[in-house]
């Protein structure tokens, strides 16, 4: 497809974007061109557009960023079979070698050699798309463009939660952010016994408590190790949830955490953190799993499922739905706590 589009990009080091006009992207065989219908701001993208000391490490501008959506494909390339003009798409945005050990032995979530849309390659903050056909997952045609497009973080809330056991557990999510809010949800809908979730932010609380959590703790105001032991009779949580990444909120995940219980970490702290490794992991028997991305496809199902079945609604996650021209005020609302997630339609 010959043209132009609208693109949100990243064109110098430095805080902000800019919305410019650019080519559409040209595919290769093994790609498919997708119109963009729906595209969600992540915290990544805030990272990046705020320009903070990991973005300045990896991100290599000009490039189009954004990696969370959903859209139409357009085009395909010679050697595509998977998909067809037409389809409902979104996409699993670790784009894997299929080379390395781990791929090799069906561990593509931690392929060693991983490239991410958005990252490490042009993005979807755009009106098309070229992605490896072999990342597209296709979506129910019923189902909403919007909802569509934060399948993505949906499902890094349920690989983190679904890690382990959770059914009859007391679950405590620490980090209200719209991941953490997703899984709070999703222990829920799940058969958790108790659903725990904590922040300082009462905006994002609340809307943790609007999606399922049985209990929000705003950890500025109490003690939230000392709540949890309260409220769990004494014996701490079965399972934590770590989605925050502040080292505070880290040793307080481990200090709750029963004997015997697992902590998942999916948030990323700006730098190293101290674990008092003797009490709170080796006499605790704690079981520790580090999480990123998604199972590829296993967790893109088990999201599908979810959503199909109705067990879990995400309409109340999405709280502001923009123009893609307007996405200033959408970083603007992500960075100020005041939102779900942000939506922008090109």
């Amino acid at each position: 497809m010959e043209g132009k589009m609208k693109a949100i990009v990243k064109s110098q080091s430095g805080p902000g974007a800019e919305l410019k006009e650019v080519d559409i992207p040209k595919i290769k065989p093994n790609e498919a061109l997708v119109k963009v219908k729906a595209t969600s701001i992540c915290g990544t993208d805030v990272h990046i557009y705020t320009w903070d000391d990991w973005a300045a490490s990896r991100i290599k501008p000009e490039m189009i960023f954004g990696h969370e959506f959903s859209g139409e494909v357009v085009e395909v390339g010679s050697e595509v079979t998977n998909v067809k003009v037409g389809d409902h798409v979104s996409a699993e945005t670790h784009i894997i070698c299929n080379e390395c050990h781990q791929c090799q032995i069906g561990q593509y979530h931690v392929c060693q050699n991983t490239e991410i849309l958005g990252v490490d390659r042009n993005g979807v903050f755009a009106e098309y798309v070229a992605i490896p056909a072999t990342n597209l997952w296709k979506n129910d045609r019923d189902l909403p463009f919007e909802i569509a497009s934060i399948q993505e973080p949906m499902g890094n809330a349920v690989h983190t939660l679904l890690s382990g056991e959770v059914t009859g557990k007391n679950v405590v999510v620490i980090g209200a952010g719209p991941i953490g809010i997703m899984a709070a949800a999703t222990a829920k809908a799940i058969g958790a016994k108790q659903v725990i979730i904590t922040d300082i932010n009462d905006y994002r609380l609340k809307l943790a408590e609007k999606m399922g959590a049985t209990i929000t703790i705003n950890s500025s105001e109490v003690d939230p190790v000392k709540e949890v032991y309260d409220i769990t009779d004494g014996n701490g949580a079965d399972v934590v949830l770590e989605m925050s990444g502040h080292p505070v909120a880290i040793q307080q995940g481990f200090k709750m955490l029963t004997f015997g219980g697992r902590i998942s970490m999916l948030g990323l702290p700006s730098k190293s953190v101290e674990i008092d490794i003797t009490n709170d992991i080796v006499f605790k028997g704690a079981t520790i799993h580090g999480i990123t991305g998604r199972k590829i496809f296993e967790t893109w199902q088990q999201v599908s499922g979810l959503l199909k079945s109705g067990a879990v609604d995400l309409n109340p996650i999405i709280t502001h739905t923009l123009p893609l021209e307007e996405f200033e005020k959408g970083f603007e609302l992500m960075i100020s706590g005041k939102s779900g997630k942000v939506v922008l339609i090109p």
